[in-house]
This record gives structure tokens, C-alpha cells and sequence, in this order.
């Protein structure tokens, strides 16, 4: 049901929208557990990263593999986002999916040469789609091709907000908050510092 804020949370620089949303009940275990069953099902995400002179720079791209918190992709060397993280490793990872629920991971990449062993594990033959052939007999767009190389996320701080209503309870919410002055209730918001970050890599 939604719920009617108060006046500290107008006047103390508060968001209702997400401290009454914010989920303090849940356990940390069963966070992780639904954040990467939004992850694991999604598996499309924004990487965004700096650029000089531009500012924040986002692409497409399909997880490889996740390591606990930890965010894996393969990845063309060649590109500008290369570039970019060798002046900046700074980066955020966003997934928005159909069910409405999203994720926001801060934290640093490190970038691999063709040479990491992993890369050969997490390749699959449709990766090659994205790269080409050039009938060289080496960018031939497969795990050996020189130019595939990793991308390794490893997060400092997970933000992510979880639907907990239907869609008819969705717009219920909506249409009651909406009337009555209240602050609509349609999901959980949960973050990992990275105190909590570092105890689940352990």
C-alpha cells in the first residue's frame, strides 16, 4: 500500500521514493541470491565508460560470465572502449529488464591480452559474428583470434531495485499513491557497499 511521507522526509534531503522503498529486512543473502537471478536472466547490459572530452561513453554488450559479483565479458580489443579504460578504469554496469527491475554496478575493469586462458572457456562459435573473418588464418574471429580479449568488472558498490507487485498491482500503487498524496510501494531498493562486496567475493 503506498505510504504517506513524513515531514522529515520532505525537509532532510530525502527521496521518499526510495527510502520507503528501501529494503533493510531482507537478508544480505537472499539479495545476492535476487540480484543474480536479475543478472543470470537478463545477461544484456549497458557498460559504460569515461572518455576524455566526452564524458561518459555506453555500449551494448552480453555478459560472458559472472564470478559472484564479479562481471566478465569478451570483448575486440581494437575498440575505443580500450582506449578508454587505459585512461580511466572507472566504470558502471547497467541492466534494465522486461520484468522492470535494474541493477547499477560501479567499479573498475581490467582488460586482458588474447593470452588469458579463460578466454578460450568462455568463447562461444555466435562471439565470432561480432568479429569476422578476414581468411588470414588469424582474425578469424574464434578465442585464438588476436584481438579477442577480456574485460573484468570487479564492482565497489551494487545498487539494484527489485519489482515486488504485479502489473495490476502496479498501477494500483500508482493510481492510489497518485490520489492520495502518498508514496507508491511497487518493489525493493537494495545496495552493497563495498564492505558487504568484499564479504561475498571471499
Amino acid at each position: 500500500m503506498p505510504e504517506q511521507p513524513t515531514k522529515d522526509e520532505i525537509t532532510s534531503k530525502n527521496d521518499p521514493s526510495v527510502t520507503k522503498q528501501y529494503d533493510t529486512e531482507t537478508p544480505k543473502d537472499q539479495q545476492w541470491k535476487e540480484l543474480y537471478e536479475i543478472i543470470d536472466g537478463d545477461k544484456v547490459t549497458t557498460l559504460n565508460t569515461y572518455r576524455k572530452g566526452t564524458g561518459m561513453v555506453g555500449r551494448s554488450m552480453a555478459i560472458s560470465k559472472r564470478e559472484g559479483p564479479k562481471i566478465l565479458y569478451l570483448a575486440n580489443k581494437n575498440s575505443r572502449k580500450f582506449e578508454d579504460l587505459a585512461d580511466n578504469k572507472e566504470v558502471q554496469v547497467v541492466i534494465n529488464d522486461k520484468n522492470q527491475n535494474w541493477v547499477s554496478i560501479s567499479g573498475t575493469a581490467t582488460s586482458t591480452e588474447n593470452d588469458d586462458p579463460r578466454i578460450k572457456d568462455l568463447y562461444s562459435k555466435p562471439i565470432s559474428a561480432w568479429f569476422g573473418d578476414l581468411g588470414d588464418g588469424v582474425h578469424n574471429g574464434t578465442y585464438e583470434d588476436p584481438r579477442m580479449a577480456i574485460i573484468e568488472v570487479t564492482p565497489n558498490y551494487i545498487v539494484y531495485w527489485k519489482k515486488t507487485v504485479g502489473s495490476l498491482g502496479f498501477m494500483k500503487e500508482i493510481a492510489q499513491a497518485t490520489t492520495t498524496g502518498a508514496v507508491a510501494q511497487t518493489g525493493a531498493h537494495r545496495e552493497f557497499t563495498e564492505a558487504d562486496i568484499s564479504k561475498e567475493m571471499v
